[in-house]
């Protein structure tokens, strides 16, 4: 596929079933995610991967985490943060893992994530791989991230939802340019 094509055609891939990628197809991902744009070379970030029966276990720590933000939570939403991480075969969870530098703020650490992410999201389009960037306030209670074993000086920026695409793609949009570009 054309890298011009894959930056103006990709699309998000909510519906996703078995087989995961594979290992190789995991490997370029995370080159690519190696190519984002980084001050200072410090990678502030790394990736978790689950699957198969450990997505059970992420989702009894999605659901403790949104019974913490909200004890009264409905059985019927309990239930549904059990189940996200069943939405796919695979998953990939974003990892900030800032440094304290004199002249990298984290913020730009945080745009390195993303641009990180952004090549994962990217590559997948290209291998033919579905995929979906999602998050939600359970992601980023404390809780959840030491159940995942993050440092604290960690934080969690999400889930990547990979697999194999069902159901029909929507079309991509079409983009009025000049609501996002503009002359100075």
């Amino acid at each position: 596929m054309d890298a011009l094509d894959v930056l103006t055609q990709r699309i998000s891939r909510p519906v996703l079933t078995e087989p995961a990628p594979s290992s190789e197809q995991i490997e370029l991902m995370i080159r690519a995610a190696c190519r984002a744009p980084d001050h200072a070379g410090l990678r502030p970030y790394r990736f978790i991967r689950i699957e198969g029966e450990r997505r059970k276990a992420l989702g009894e720590l999605l659901c403790a985490a949104g019974l913490e933000l909200d004890p009264q939570l409905s059985e019927v939403a309990q239930e549904k943060l059990r189940n996200a991480p069943l939405r796919a075969p695979m998953l990939l969870l974003p990892v900030l893992t800032s440094v304290s530098h004199p002249k990298v703020p984290e913020v730009e650490q945080v745009l390195t994530v993303g641009a990180a992410v952004s090549n994962i999201l990217n590559t997948a389009f290209a291998l033919g791989v579905g995929a979906m960037w999602r998050s939600g306030l359970p992601s980023f209670q404390r809780s959840l991230a030491r159940g995942l074993g993050l440092a604290e000086h960690e934080q969690l920026l999400g889930f990547l939802y990979l697999g194999t695409p069902a159901g029909r793609a929507k079309p991509v949009s079409e983009v009025n340019l000049e609501t996002v570009l503009s002359d100075w």
